[in-house]
């Protein structure tokens, strides 16, 4: 990797675009309902969000360490594997 290289983790936590689930009518006025708050995973890399909603932030965090590790882990097998040839 090169000097000044992004070092940002390429899964990170972001909040779920909310769902519109019904639209009330209050007088004059329309209010959307929405579900509960959920997380996705977003990755940096490939610049999209991942389809799985998570119910909790923990939920999505732990999922995001283990994408993150097993990223890492994959780098440091293809350049230890490079440094034997």
């Amino acid at each position: 990797m090169s000097p000044g290289a992004n070092m940002n983790p390429r899964f990170v936590v972001v909040p779920a675009i909310p769902v519109e689930t019904e639209t009330v009518r209050e007088g004059g006025r329309f209010y959307c309902k929405t579900a509960p708050i959920q997380f996705n995973l977003y990755d940096n890399q490939d610049k999209q969000r991942l389809a799985p909603n998570y119910p909790s932030r923990q939920d999505a965090e732990d999922e995001c360490q283990r994408l993150n590790t097993e990223r890492l882990q994959s780098i440091l097998d293809t350049h230890l594997h490079l440094n034997k040839a």
